[in-house]
């Protein structure tokens, strides 16, 4: 048991963190959690995490752009300040470039502590490449941070050619991983979705916040392509709502394409079902940093269909457990799609390489990946 004191600044502590920091906080008791905003615990964690509520977050969005997280900025409180003095950490990790880290960074003489920026992942919206104001900041902060860490490539990339870091501070590994204890017994346990066991399979789920950022309208439109070619033996599950599915919804109902079934929002504890009831999970999202629900569907033996639009498409071995096409590309995911209807053994032969993939990144293996960067930074 390591006694350093380590503090977490963490805008949202949601579900799937939670089993990551409890393996963590194994590894180092004194290990707190500042957050503003907490849904609550999920059942099972290996080990309590000390959290604490620090203000509200508030979003302020300056410029909407539906395909793309947009530009925002995301306010929180100032007074992480006092409570850090209070807690007196000798390791900092925080969340990407928001207020907490500058915050953290600027007081690094004062407080005596080390900095580790995780910056969740690469994609076009949130880079910000041609916002030389932004690019600036964030090379400051680089340069005032002890490391950096990213769950994908691509977002080490950026953070060395973009914002000018030391290539050997800044690393790449997935340290957003899932859990099945994210679930609780109960719920895995209750009565199985009734969509997935009356409609043709292979069933292929969707789950997530119906927007246009998400891409969902172009698995409708690959659906309408496999209509055109007389492929109608499967079943679309969509688990989520949003402001975008009236507009499919009628789409769907115009062209009469009844395999895409609209199931609303779902408890996150409840989601497990239904992924576990699919056989191939698909993502078309347009941008996303890094897809949590990717990684969740290979922890339940699923393949994967997935744009290279989200970040964790970097763990999807094409032809092995999954396929990865453009996105805004429909016929590739038609393609993709035809492939698990005509050849239904690849489900099971593809799942298991999800699987095997998952074997990798595990919460205590998270886990211990941050102790080495805390071990790092204190050395340096």
């Amino acid at each position: 048991m390591n006694n350093l004191r380590v503090a977490w600044l963490l805008p949202t502590a949601w579900f799937y963190w939670q089993p990551i920091l409890s393996e963590f906080t194994e590894l180092f008791p004194q290990t707190k959690v500042f957050t503003a905003l907490f849904p609550g615990l999920t059942p099972k964690l290996n080990k309590p995490i000390s959290i604490e509520v620090v203000g509200k977050q508030v979003k302020i969005q300056s410029k909407v752009e539906t395909t793309s997280y947009g530009s925002k900025f995301t306010f929180l409180s100032p007074r992480i300040i006092i409570n850090l003095f209070k807690f007196k950490p000798e390791v900092i990790f925080t969340s990407s470039f928001g207020v907490w880290t500058i915050l953290a960074l600027l007081l690094k003489p004062l407080g005596g502590w080390k900095v580790i920026i995780a910056y969740e992942g690469s994609s076009p919206s949130v880079d910000y490449r041609n916002s030389q104001p932004r690019l600036l900041l964030r090379r400051g902060m680089v340069a005032l941070a002890d490391a950096c860490i990213s769950n994908s490539k691509t977002g080490r990339e950026y953070i060395i050619n973009c914002l000018k870091a030391d290539p050997k501070l800044v690393f790449a590994q997935p340290y957003q991983v899932p859990d099945l204890n994210t679930w609780s017994e109960a719920e895995t346990k209750s009565a199985k979705p009734q969509e997935s066991q009356v409609n043709p399979r292979p069933v292929f789920l969707f789950v997530g916040r119906i927007i246009p950022r998400k891409g969902l309208k172009l698995l409708v439109e690959a659906c309408l392509l496999l209509k055109q070619k007389g492929i109608e033996q499967y079943t679309i599950q969509v688990v989520g709502d949003g402001t975008q599915r009236e507009e499919l919804e009628r789409l769907c109902q115009e062209n009469q394409l009844e395999q895409i079934n609209w199931l609303g929002r779902v408890e996150y504890a409840k989601v497990g079902n239904y992924l576990k009831e699919a056989d191939v999970f698909v993502l078309p999202t347009l941008e996303d940093t890094w897809g949590m629900v990717i990684l969740e569907a290979m922890l339940c033996g699923k393949p994967i269909l997935c744009s290279q639009g989200a970040g964790a498409s970097e763990l999807i071995v094409e032809g092995e457990n999954g396929y990865c096409f453009p996105t805004n590309d429909a016929a590739r995911l038609a393609e993709a799609i035809a492939k698990f209807i005509e050849n239904p053994e690849l489900t099971a032969t593809m799942g298991r390489k999800s699987r095997q993939i998952m074997g990798k990144h595990t919460p205590a293996k998270a886990a211990g990946f941050w102790h080495n960067m805390v071990d790092l930074v204190v050395a340096s």
